[in-house]
């Protein structure tokens, strides 16, 4: 029995990155052998096992080949005799099946080492096409490592047309395909996830809300990029600056102008209604991907009040008042703060816009500071009861906005 180190860890040690895990491939073992060595298995469709002392996960070297659509479709062997070689070659990409050895040596059958260092992302054999989530995957390795120079090596992105045109990213499960697509929003650069799904048709296949957007005019005065699906690629990477790695705000930002690819072309470049008219389509995203609840609220909440909040230093502080709780300000505080962001994201995420002062970021974080510390403890409510209690509340919290 030999174990090797493989994967993300040997890739980002190459790259001088910290890996956030380590995975580990035993070849010439089996389930047996491992449980009496004391691992655990957890794996229910193949064996993986956790380490006894350090909980870290051991996999058994196997093969697979596709036999039938989705995650399921896969007959896997992992018998003793399955080599290293063969391990590495079912993988993705290329930087990807790299193994070290327990002498620190490397076993790089397929050239990772090479194209690590042409920044390449090219898929290890022509088997990448059997598993359909790696279109998303490789779209988001060239997001999180766009500022590294990767780019996806052209035969690789001919496979990933090749799976979309084949229809088997509509057999993907939900639950997959929203985790790649919220950890595409954790990168420095989420737009390029945008770009290489667009430049293998899988964005239309998967988001054709956010694809409609392409093409789609804007009027030039306030958004000189002119072109909508331009403008949230600029966003969504101020957005990854701005929100610190939130997919949550980065994924609101995503879905924020959806209702600009329902204008009737007679309307454009103008687009009156817009926000509440692209509610519908975040929820249609959101129930495709099973998008957890607090990340379709708050993408909800970004498409129907972004331009509100663009506008909220001419408002009137009932009206500021509203917005907050529209919101829902007053029971979760952090909504505000990444709505906030959201649409500064949404402001600055225009050509020639990225430096510019957005002010109404502090003023609405100060609003919802100054009408949150308004407490009925403070109040005058002698005589007062029912809806009456309220209405003081909202009057005393007016004024605190008013103050400011």
């Amino acid at each position: 029995m030999k174990t090797y180190l493989v994967g993300g860890a040997v890739r980002d040690a190459l790259l001088g990155l910290k890996a956030s895990e380590r995975d580990w491939v035993v070849v010439g073992s089996s389930p047996d052998e491992m449980q009496a060595a004391g691992y655990k298995q957890v794996g229910a469709n193949f064996p993986v096992f956790l380490h006894p002392g350090n909980g870290e996960e051991y996999a058994l070297a196997r093969t697979e080949k596709k036999q039938g659509h989705g995650y399921h479709g896969f007959k896997v062997d992992f018998h003793p005799g399955v080599t290293l070689e063969e391990d590495l070659e079912r993988r993705d990409l290329t930087i990807n099946a790299i193994a070290r050895a327990e002498d620190g040596s490397l076993i790089d059958p397929f050239g990772g080492r090479a194209d690590i260092e042409n920044r390449l992302l090219r898929h290890v054999s022509a088997a990448f096409v059997e598993d359909p989530l790696r279109v998303l995957r490789v779209a988001r390795f060239a997001a999180r490592f766009a500022h590294l120079g990767f780019h996806v090596h052209p035969s690789t992105l001919a496979l990933m047309r090749e799976i979309t045109q084949s229809g088997e990213l509509q057999h993907l499960a939900p639950e997959r395909c929203w985790r790649e697509i919220e950890r595409a929003m954790r990168t420095q650069t989420p737009s390029v996830f945008v770009r290489v799904l667009r430049d293998c048709a899988a964005l239309e296949d998967m988001l054709p809300e956010v694809d409609a957007l392409f093409g789609v005019p804007q009027q030039e005065k306030y958004h000189p990029e002119i072109d909508t699906g331009e403008h949230l690629l600029m966003a969504l990477d101020v957005a990854a600056k701005l929100a610190e790695g939130s997919a949550t705000v980065v994924f609101a930002v995503l879905l924020h102008d959806l209702g600009k690819g329902l204008t009737e072309p007679g309307d454009l470049p103008a687009h009156i209604g817009h926000e509440a008219a692209g509610v519908t389509l975040v929820d249609r995203v959101c129930e495709r991907f099973r998008v957890p609840r607090a990340v379709h609220k708050l993408a909800r909440k970004v498409c129907r009040s972004h331009l509100e909040c663009h506008r909220i230093m001419q408002a009137r502080p009932a009206t500021v008042l509203r917005l907050l709780e529209s919101l829902d300000a007053f029971r979760d505080d952090r909504v505000l703060a990444d709505f906030v962001v959201a649409c500064e994201a949404d402001y600055r995420g225009r050509k020639d816009y990225g430096e510019r002062p957005y002010p109404q970021a502090k003023y609405l974080l100060d609003a919802g500071r100054a009408a949150m510390a308004v407490k009925s403890a403070d109040l005058d409510l002698e005589g007062v009861s029912g809806p009456q209690v309220g209405e003081r509340m909202r009057q005393a919290r007016i004024r605190a906005i008013a103050a400011l």
